[in-house]
């Protein structure tokens, strides 16, 4: 192994080329993704509420109940709620 000025230049050459094989898989991946959402999209789904879907999915149940009442309490307080009770017929 080379050794330029203190670096070990073959190690180093080793991590840049495995970061770029990696950067390049994971544009290939986005790349995917982003068409499986073009088909959900093109089949009628609407891609943001997919997108929020998603993301609530990756979360614990525990955290999202936990977003879930904090948003709860701040459309209440700005008068955003849906109204419950008497309304109902």
């Amino acid at each position: 192994m080379a050794d330029t000025g203190g670096v070990a230049a073959d190690q180093l050459r080793a991590f840049v080329e495995r970061i770029e094989r990696l950067e390049e898989e994971k544009k290939a991946i986005s790349d995917d993704i982003k068409d499986v959402y073009g088909e959900a999209k093109g089949t009628g789904f609407d891609v943001k509420i997919l997108r929020q879907v998603v993301r609530l999915r990756k979360q614990e149940p525990h955290e999202r109940e936990e977003q879930e009442a904090i948003l709860d309490l701040y459309m209440h307080a700005l008068g955003m709620a849906a109204q419950s009770g008497g309304d109902e017929v």
